[in-house]
Formats: C-alpha cells, structure tokens, sequence
C-alpha cells in the first residue's frame, strides 16, 4: 500500500499487536502450496481469533452474487481445512455477517456458534465450527449493509455517471466484513471465486481471470448478469483477496501488463502507466523473477482512500495519481515493488508492517533510479527524509511508536517510520556493505521466504547469518537498534544533501525577500514539493494571491502539489481558496488528502471550524470507511 497507513489505523493495530506466548505446534502442509505458519510468540495476531496452529484454513472457493440494490454481496465459502489429528473446532473471523448454514462438503450440518462482537479496531466476532471430522466447510451467508471492506458507489460518484460500482479494501482487517475465514496475514491462503454481476459491468479480482464470463440471462427483475471467474494459485494473506465492479474497460501495456478503467478515464490512465513493463523489468533485474504471472491494474474512482493497494495481479490505484507526466509514478513503483515485499514475503503480525512498507519503499526507490534516473530517485529519498525528521521533531526522538517493531507498548506513528524510517534502515544497510552484498542478501531474503509470513526477529537473524561478515561490521550496522529502538540511529545514511540545492536556495530567497522562483516549471514535482513544503507557513493573503499567480498553484494538474497548496492556504485562512478546497474534497476520497484538509480547517478555529463541518456534512457519506473513520475521530476531537 502507497503511504495508506493513516496514523488513527495504525495506532489501533498497534495497540491490539502485543505479544504473547503460543504453543510451538508443527502443521505438516499437505502439498507444496500450503504455507507454512509462525508459531513464535512475535508472530501471534491478537486481531484474529484464529487458532491456526489447532486448525486452519488453507483454500478459499467464493461463489458470491453482487447486490447493487441492497449493497450486499451473498452466496458461499468453501473452506479446506488443514487441522491437527483429533481437533475438534476451527475458529474464524467475521465482522457483521449474516450467516445462513454451515455444513460439511457433503451437506451435513455442522454446529456452530457466533461470539461476543468486539466494535473497537473492527475485531469483530469470532466464528466457532465443530469439525466434527470435516476437512471442507461451506458458509452460506451475506454480507452486512455497511461492509467497511466494500464501497458501493451509486452513478453518480463515477465518471461515467450511468452504472454503479463497487470495490473492495482488505488491509488491514476488513474482509473479514465480506468473507468468513481467517483473516491474518500469516495464515495464507489459495482462493477462487465465482462472482455474478449485473450486466454490463465488468468484474475485476485480484487473481486471474478464467476465460471470458458467462452469460446467466436475466434475473428475477428481468436484467441480465454474468458470471466470472478468477483464481489465486499461489497462498497469499487474506487481505489481499480483492474485487472491483464496474463500466471499466481493459487496454494492455505490454505482454504482461494493462490497466482497467471507467472508458472516460482509460486514456489518461494508460499514458500514466504506459511504461509498466518497463518497470517491471527493473524490478526483476534487481531482485529476481516476478512470480506472479501478470501484473494489471485498475484505476478506480476518486473514492478510492489510499494511494495504492498492492493486490496481487490487479494493484487498485487512485486516479489522484494521473498528473499528466508520470511524475508520481513513484506509486506505480511501490505498488509493483510489494509484489516481492509484502505480498511475496508478509509480515506475520501488524505490529512488523515495517517489513513490507519499509522494505517496498527502499525497493521502489531502486526502481525509480533505474528507470527515472538517479536525481529523481535521491529527491524522492530527500522528501522521504524529511518527513522521518519533521515527525520525529513533533513526537520526539524517543517515542515509542518510532521504533519499527511494534509490540503494543507505544501508539505507531504513522507512515514516516513504516514507510520511511524502513526505506533509510534498508538504505543505511546497503551504504555500509556495497550494494552488490546487499542486493544479492536481499533476492536470497525473498527467494528463502517466499510465499511465507515474516517477522522483525526473522529478518534480523536472517542478516546476521546472512548478510553481517564479522562483529565490527554488526556494530557498524547497528541493525537491532533499527529494528528495535525508537528514533533514528546515528549511522543513517542521509540522502544527497544537493538534490535540492536548487529548489532549497530558492526557499531561502523566498523566506529573506519574498522572490517567488523563475523557473518554477521547470522543476520537477519533487521539487515543487520541497519548495511550498520549506517555505514558511505564515502567510498573509497579498503573499498567497502572488504566490498563486506566478506559480499557477491552483491549477496545477498534479493533486500532490495543489494540496500542498490548499493546505498552506487553508492554514492561513485564505478565503479564496475554500471553493477549490471544497471541490477537491468532494472529488477525492484518498485518505492523504482528506484528513489532512479537515484538520487543518478544524485549527482555525471560528473561521475553519464551520467550513469543515459544512463541507463533510456534504463529503462523509462519499468516503470510503477508512477515510470517514479518520475525519470522525478529528471532529469528535474538536467539540
């Protein structure tokens, strides 16, 4: 995922992440596709009910039908069960499900029992099964109206403006709204589905399709439907099982990878992408074979709350993205890079994110350097940089939530050390011991653990058998206080302080006498960004209007800067500015965006406050759960 670890979502999966003992049961898997689980106490889920060492699951067979008007998706799961001789139950997750039956593959009844519902984090409840002897389960059951996995979207939040549409996002533990199993990301699963849909949407999943869909004729209202057909050959974490509906087209980018979207934005969306292939080889070229089979995506409506969601084989993106020059391809990147990091090698527990975005942000910096070239790379770095030091100076360097495990002790602080403090450990590494050591350790870390859960204690133990040649070299890379520790260790290997000796130069004689850069066009997005992000924040609003007007910062066509702009606008209560400000939240739903241009207005108090309360009045009901969660909590805090 693209910077989608909002600080709310990350505080609640670190404060349910704690540690505790298990008992060390080995699980024979019964042929070479099932995965292996983690039993050490560090990789134990407290968001999962599951007890997969007694019984787990290891296939999923979806065969659900797509209810626009009720916005509910119904039918069943079929689960094969791997459990231990003479177990006597299996334990799932479930989040509002309306179960109908549960029986074994025969058809037998099994008993079972829904537990106590627990709201907070979104746990849910946990699903109890008797075996009764039964290697197959299938759940007949539906989905809950208010899914916070799924967002329905009516014709009119779309750009076509004449067909619904829906998708899904599972990370961290929301498909346990739509799909009964055991949803943890080191109980990976194999899956297929067969899906109906009204005619003539599309359906997208993040497996491979089979053959065309069938035509199922009409329904009982006389409309006609299609059913599809996908599968997931190779175990993956639950959250990873995603789907789109919709007025989507397909056009390829090479042989293969393509992009889905609505027809009105494919052309945009292609041009955006359309070096994919190019991308992939790089990624390859660098840590091996990608595993997958195709790589395609899918750019999904402004709803969409994140950046980017690494679904394997199908990465939903968010059109926010499409600037017009590929200058946030960076994303792109990122989302190609989790297809070694995260989805190929998953972090066990929530509690070591880190492991798949810190690990993918130093990955898609690699790949950035090889295609876009070795300065848009240390700029990217710089900004990477900046947001570890800039949040650190807020917090405090001994934070506990700074330190990249997470084992519940500190609330998690936000994508800076995930994302970012995981991106300068990688790089730090790779600066003491060359890069070719570091490279070549890196692919043996994917390629030893593919297709398996991961923990912090594994992956340094890994380095240290590894990767570390003697005890000076260990001390050098301090490797266990990076992991382990809060704040940013001394050995950091800081990006280039030149790649923005421009840009910072012109920040100063902005700051000393107000000269607005020349050669603002010029610059990369990188670059526009250090600038209005280092300027300084008060502003009056003869400074702003000729910011605006030599820049052309409000009609930027890249939505990173014209937030940057809205929101230093904003922060200085500058009127003109709150109908663009109102457009662009009614418009995007990308979590990034949103949450912080409601904090920002709720800070100013008399005049922001009302503006903030009669947009969302207008916005909530288009954003996706993720992004309403986080706007709920900001104006609960302001009352």
């Amino acid at each position: 995922m693209y910077r989608a670890a909002t600080l709310a979502a990350l505080a609640v999966l670190a404060s349910a992440c704690t540690t505790v003992g298990a008992d060390d049961l080995a699980v024979t898997a019964s042929d070479a596709m099932v995965s292996p689980i983690l039993t050490t106490p560090d990789a134990v889920d407290n968001l999962t009910y599951a007890q997969p060492q007694v019984a787990r699951v290891t296939h999923v067979d979806l065969d659900l039908d797509l209810d626009f008007a009720s916005q509910r998706v119904g039918g069943t799961a079929t689960l094969d069960i791997l459990a231990q001789p003479g177990a006597e139950r299996i334990v799932l997750d479930t989040n509002g499900l309306a179960i109908r039956s549960i029986t074994d593959g025969a058809g037998r009844s099994l008993e079972y029992d829904i537990g106590e519902m627990v709201e907070e984090g979104g746990k849910g409840a946990p699903l109890t099964i008797m075996l009764d002897g039964a290697e197959e389960i299938v759940i007949a059951y539906q989905s809950p109206e208010d899914a916070a996995a799924l967002q329905w979207l009516s014709p009119e939040q779309t750009a076509g403006g004449e067909y619904p549409y829906l998708f899904s996002q599972g990370q961290a533990i929301l498909n346990r709204t739509w799909i009964p199993t055991q949803d943890s990301p080191g109980i990976r699963q194999t899956w297929e589905a067969r899906i109906t849909a009204p005619k003539p949407l599309d359906v997208v999943m993040s497996g491979v399709r089979q053959g065309e869909p069938e035509d199922l004729g009409p329904d009982e209202n006389g409309r006609g439907r299609r059913a599809f057909r996908f599968v997931m050959d190779k175990p993956v974490p639950p959250y990873l099982i995603a789907i789109a509906a919709g007025d989507i087209d397909f056009r390829a980018t090479g042989p293969r990878s393509g992009v889905w979207a609505e027809p009105s934005v494919l052309d945009r969306a292609y041009n955006e992408v359309a070096d994919t292939e190019e991308l992939i080889a790089a990624a390859e070229e660098l840590y091996g074979d990608y595993r997958w089979g195709r790589y395609d995506m899918i750019v999904l409506p402004p709803a969409f709350p994140y950046g980017g969601m690494e679904n394997p084989v199908m990465t939903f993106l968010t059109p926010t993205f499409i600037a017009g020059d590929r200058s946030n391809n960076g994303l792109v990147a990122h989302e190609l890079a989790h297809s070694w990091s995260g989805n190929l090698v998953t972090n066990a527990v929530w509690g070591d994110g880190w492991l798949n975005e810190g690990v993918t942000s130093y990955f898609e910096n690699r790949i950035v350097e090889e295609v876009y070239g070795k300065q848009r790379a240390e700029q990217e770095a710089a900004l990477s940089f900046a947001n570890i030091k800039e949040t650190l100076a807020e917090v405090g360097e001994d934070a506990p939530g700074t330190a990249l495990h997470n084992d519940g002790e500190g609330e998690l602080i936000g994508s800076a050390i995930a994302y970012d403090k995981g991106h300068f450990f990688m790089r730090t590494v790779e600066r003491i011991v060359g890069r070719e050591r570091f490279d070549a350790w890196l692919q043996q870390w994917f390629d030893n653990h593919a297709f398996e859960p991961a923990t912090s204690r594994l992956l340094l133990e890994d380095m240290q058998q590894n990767l570390v040649r003697s005890p000076a070299e260990a001390d050098r890379l301090m490797l266990r206080e990076w992991i382990f520790e809060p704040g940013l260790p001394g050995n950091v290997a800081r990006p280039d302080p030149q790649a923005f000796a421009t840009v910072d130069a012109a920040v100063q004689a902005y700051a000393a006498n107000g000269t607005i850069p020349s050669g603002w066009n010029g610059w990369t997005a990188a670059e526009q960004m250090r600038f209005l992000d280092n300027i300084p924040k008060k502003r009056t609003a003869a400074q702003l209007a000729a910011l605006n007007e030599a820049l052309g910062l409000s009609a930027t066509g890249n939505n990173e800067v014209l937030f940057l702009w809205l929101e230093l606008a904003l922060a200085n209560r500058y009127d003109p500015a709150v109908p663009q400000a109102e457009t662009f939240l009614a418009e995007i739903g990308r979590a990034k965006f949103v949450r912080p241009l409601f904090a920002v207005l709720l800070e100013q108090g008399d005049w922001g406050q009302p503006i903030a309360k009669r947009i969302y009045a207008e916005t909530r009901d288009g954003y996706h759960a993720v992004t309403r969660g986080g706007v709920d909590r900001l104006l609960a805090e302001s009352d």
